[in-house]
């Protein structure tokens, strides 16, 4: 009896001393040791914010959503806005925009919406291990939806780079599902830059806010020089590895979900997570936006911190009332915007002495920060993660391939929607071969060949088109 009473003991001891963990857990517990951002490399992301904000509206002359301090933009400079109707639910709603100020390309995708069955489809088309891509995972239908914007949108932003003197930097921004969309976007275009006139890769850029689990941790830890990832405080999305389909049919019991995955990640141990090739994470180099602290009611002043985590990649699920409201662009912008002021009004304080951090220094950091990165992730054994100097031969082998493709003419792609065919039958959305090109890709550079890319994602119909898989139609 005894016995039983003791182990009793131990298991109750044991539950309250998860529980009390759990509970205490908050959201700046998982940036403690990262270094706070400089005013100079943040800056661009409220006016990404607000950029992101403006798809919602129908004219920017006459805004119905205007946030705080206005939008700050000119709508003479808006090259192009294309709804549902035009998407015909491959990709949400997104905006091109000329920021001539700030010499930037703009392409800027919204959010999940959730009337809309279009979205959740993009969500469901994945499974766990389904997709390769560049020695990674992805998730399977975003990477079709950014491929299809990829096909849609080339010729634009290359006409739009080569008539700014190509120059311009190519900025791709995008919240919640909009955010996964522009990541794998980013990923394609930097394997592919002939598609955007031979943009060299130093002039691309990704902000994905509030991000989506997109990509596997050794292409989220290789991309961060040209991926920046927003998170405010406790925002659930980046910290759950729920697949993002079972996360958005479990929205109106969302709580429940998040204390099951907290419950099971407790007892699975980080090794394994690291070593799970198919495990999906949010993209790049993070920011995370700092504003409450353990027992204190209300918001403090923000603050903004910034590494590339390889392992303690937002892996806890913090059980927090503002789990969702910290994933609304509207706050995260509202946030940003007041961090950049406090930051701004720190380094004018300062303004008779010379900078804490230079910025040639500071970049010479962030550097230094990718490779060590990547270096880290070598050293956890991290699947089909490689080594800087592997990654060097991998970027002068891709600019050698994108040279060669400059000088050969590329047949243009076509895509119409998929309909049954006369017999009923439809190839699968799935090639077993996929694996197998991948390897072999990676092999040759890392670098996957864009016909080979665009023949495993879509499929010709009789008249030879190109066609996105979708879901057997009956008769």
């Amino acid at each position: 009896m005894s016995v039983v009473c003791g182990l009793e003991c131990v298991f109750c001891l044991g539950c309250s001393r998860w529980a009390w963990k759990r509970c205490t857990y908050v959201g700046s517990d998982d940036s403690d040791t990262w270094t706070l951002a400089t005013p100079d490399e943040f800056e661009p992301i409220p006016r990404i914010c607000r950029t992101i904000l403006a798809v919602y509206e129908d004219d920017l002359s006459n805004p119905k959503f205007l946030p705080k301090g206005r939008y700050k933009m000119n709508p003479d400079w808006v090259i192009k806005r294309v709804k549902y109707e035009q998407t015909l639910g491959k990709a949400p709603p997104y905006l091109i925009y000329a920021d001539h100020d700030n010499q930037e390309i703009i392409l800027a995708v919204r959010g999940l919406n959730l009337v809309k069955e279009s979205d959740y489809k993009l969500l469901m088309n994945n499974k766990l291990g389904m997709q390769m891509f560049d020695g990674g995972y992805v998730h399977h239908g975003l990477l079709e939806s950014a491929i299809w914007l990829l096909n849609e949108e080339s010729e634009t932003l290359k006409k739009l780079w080569i008539e700014n003197g190509s120059r311009y930097k190519m900025v791709f921004t995008g919240h919640s599902l909009g955010s996964g969309v522009v990541s794998l976007l980013t990923v394609v275009v930097v394997n592919h830059r002939d598609k955007l006139g031979g943009i060299p890769r130093s002039l691309i850029r990704c902000y994905a806010l509030a991000p989506a689990r997109c990509m596997s941790l050794n292409l989220a830890v290789k991309y961060a020089d040209v991926i920046y990832s927003v998170i405010l405080q406790d925002d659930f999305l980046p910290r759950t590895p729920t697949p993002l389909q079972d996360i958005f049919k479990s929205v109106f019991c969302l709580p429940c979900l998040l204390f099951l995955v907290c419950l099971r990640d407790t007892f699975m141990p980080q090794d394994r997570k690291l070593k799970d090739a198919r495990r999906l994470y949010a993209p790049g180099r993070m920011y995370h936006i700092v504003e409450r602290k353990f027992c204190r009611c209300g918001r403090f002043p923000p603050e903004v911190r910034t590494a590339i985590p390889v392992d303690g990649r937002f892996e806890h699920i913090v059980l927090s009332c503002n789990a969702t409201s910290d994933h609304a662009i509207l706050w995260i912008e509202r946030e940003a915007q007041k961090a950049l002021e406090m930051m701004k009004e720190s380094s004018d304080e300062a303004v008779t002495t010379a900078p804490t951090i230079q910025k040639l220094e500071r970049r010479q950091t962030i550097e230094k920060e990718h490779r060590d990165a990547i270096e880290r992730a070598v050293s956890l054994n991290v699947p089909h993660a490689v080594t800087s100097e592997d990654e060097s031969a991998t970027a002068r082998e891709a600019e050698e391939e994108s040279s060669t493709a400059r000088e050969e003419q590329k047949p243009s792609i076509s895509i119409e929607e998929k309909k049954p065919s006369t017999s009923g039958e439809e190839e699968p959305a799935h090639n077993p071969d996929n694996e197998a090109f991948d390897r072999k890709s990676k092999v040759n550079g890392g670098r996957t060949n864009w016909d080979h890319l665009v023949e495993k994602l879509f499929h010709k119909n009789t008249s030879g088109k190109l066609r996105l898989p979708q879901e057997n139609v009956t008769e």
